[in-house]
């Protein structure tokens, strides 16, 4: 019979340790490592196509597993609304669900609202602004209302991503939704440097790879159309026509028009610095002081 009394050494009595006597003896246990409940990320998504896109939903449904999620965006399409706040009249905010509002303004006033009061006081990991339907290439950043949603959080001191969906056949916004949420996973850990967003533009179809690019150079056929209204009067339609892109290696177009998703680094500061410390040292040619 095993027992206590067997003569029969414990195996930690062979390795030379006493052997523990439950009746006597208190356990020594390893000291308990507490590890501190991480917070999960806040992020705000937003987007100039309006709350009822299916884009900024794709979008929230691919982030949700990352973050705290919340959605600030326009009430209606605010296509080309470019960097406009509105400071003309009240606005009207509109809580639809939880953590979901609409806003009867731009996009920079969603994400406005969404920074300064939806969020009360807490501020945002990241911004992610999209997904849009349709490109934001080019001389087209400086229209987009998808881009200055996340310039102005990023003038808020938030870091920020713009994400668009090109058209096209094969067009579907899984490609940009998944690129999106890998994307926000590398900021979260890398960050970006202060006054910088990253802009990004998804071919349709099966993309081939990703590219980091710069802006391109487009025009557009007619830049204004003249039409008649019912009573033989003249309006205008501008940005009519469809835009003609130069073929630039490395430029956000090529790279998409190539099958590659295009990822390009913007930033706020616009000073053409070669030129300023040019005009620097040329200050005294210029004579523009009075005298």
């Amino acid at each position: 019979m095993w027992g206590g009394n067997s003569g029969l050494p414990s195996k930690a009595t062979r390795r030379g340790r006493p052997r523990f006597d439950p009746t006597t003896d208190t356990p020594c246990y390893p000291t308990p490592v507490y590890n501190p409940p991480v917070a999960r990320p806040l992020l705000l998504v937003s987007n100039d196509d309006g709350y009822h896109s299916e884009g900024i939903h794709v979008l929230v449904d691919a982030l949700e597993g990352i973050g705290e999620v919340w959605v600030v965006a326009p009430d209606r399409e605010n296509s080309a609304a470019s960097h406009s706040l509105t400071l003309s009249r009240p606005l009207r905010l509109k809580k639809l669900a939880e953590r979901r509002f609409v806003v009867d303004g731009t996009p920079t006033d969603a994400v406005t609202l969404g920074i300064g009061r939806v969020l009360e006081g807490r501020t945002p990991d990241l911004v992610v602004s999209g997904i849009n339907f349709g490109a934001n290439m080019g001389d087209d950043v400086h229209y987009s209302g998808t881009v200055a949603a996340a310039f102005e959080a990023v003038i808020l001191g938030v870091p920020a991503i713009a994400v668009s969906q090109v058209l096209g056949e094969g067009f579907t916004f899984v490609h940009a939704a998944r690129l999106a949420r890998v994307l926000t996973q590398r900021v979260l850990e890398r960050g970006l440097p202060p006054g910088t967003l990253l802009n990004v533009n998804v071919p349709p179809g099966q993309p081939r790879g990703v590219r980091f690019t710069r802006t391109g150079q487009r025009r557009y056929t007619e830049a204004v159309v003249e039409q008649l209204d019912p009573r033989g009067r003249p309006c205008y339609w501008i940005g009519g026509g469809d835009p003609v892109w130069e073929p630039i290696p490395g430029t956000d177009f090529n790279e998409v028009h190539a099958g590659y998703i295009s990822i390009t680094p913007l930033q706020l500061d616009m000073t053409e610095h070669t030129l300023l410390a040019r005009l620097a040292r040329e200050a005294e040619a210029w004579r523009l002081e009075q005298e």
